[in-house]
């Protein structure tokens, strides 16, 4: 009995100078100094082991159990992606979404709140504000001037019309007249609507971030593990989510305080 616990354990000596080796030296294949059972250091495989384990770990918490969020350092991917600019998008479209919510659609009708009002002519797509001059005559009328671009009068015309803010303009030679309409019930439904649709496009338009940023990840699957891919898409999936969660408190407050 001696003699075969003594044949099992001659070769420990030698294993646990193999693990010393390898804490001290790193992994085989490892570059010079880098410490790879220590999750430090080297960008080559240090992501691999570190990204691994976080898939680990959120695979062992079970079915049915809500998992943790990623969180993925971005210096470590940014052979792979750039996730501080997929962020920087994100918020960019977010940003606009405010613009537009502070500028265009409010109760009190602006002279700001036609400068954006795009107008189709026969040379393409302008904002009325670079064709026409914008100007408050009074609290209750507008008027848009025409005068360097009268042929584009009627499509400005066109435009204000069906611009969805309850516009009824009137033209008078070069000079487009507009009513500023009452603040009626019918009105404050109609520009809740309005940020609907701006809530919507922007979506859209975060969509075609996500999609971009996840496509340039599929692009490394040759170069990286199936665990690294899945991680970086969960991330970016994750940026837009939230994202989409901060659109949607956006458009709550914005109805909010247009219909009361």
């Amino acid at each position: 009995m001696m003699a075969l616990a003594l044949r099992w354990l001659r070769p420990l000596p030698s294993l646990l100078h193999r693990s010393s080796f390898l804490l001290t030296r790193g992994l085989p294949g490892a570059p010079m100094g880098c410490h790879a059972l220590l999750l430090e250091g080297c960008r080559q495989c240090g992501h691999q082991v570190l990204l691994s384990r976080q898939l680990a770990t959120k695979k062992a918490k079970g079915k049915g159990q809500s998992q943790a969020k990623v969180n993925i350092s971005a210096a470590l991917v940014e052979d792979i992606i750039n996730l501080e600019e997929t962020n920087e998008d994100m918020q960019a479209v977010i940003e606009a979404l405010k613009e537009d919510f502070s500028r265009n659609i409010s109760v009190r009708t602006s002279p700001g709140a036609l400068d954006h009002i795009t107008v189709v002519t026969k040379d393409g797509k302008f904002p009325l504000n670079q064709l026409g001059q914008i100007s408050q005559k009074s609290p209750q009328l507008m008027i848009v001037n025409m005068t360097s671009f009268p042929e584009s009068t009627a499509a400005a015309m066109k435009a204000i019309r069906e611009s969805g803010m309850n516009l009824n303009p009137e033209v008078d030679g070069t000079m487009i007249r507009v009513p500023v309409p009452k603040v009626t019930r019918e009105h404050r439904e109609n520009l809740a609507k309005l940020a609907k649709q701006a809530t919507n496009k922007s979506k859209e338009a975060l969509r075609k971030v996500r999609s971009k940023s996840i496509s340039q990840v599929k692009k490394s699957k040759s170069k990286v593990s199936e665990d690294t891919i899945y991680l970086l898409e969960k991330q970016i999936q994750q940026m837009a989510d939230e994202a989409v969660a901060e659109m949607d408190k956006l458009l709550a407050a914005k109805t909010k305080e247009l219909l009361g």
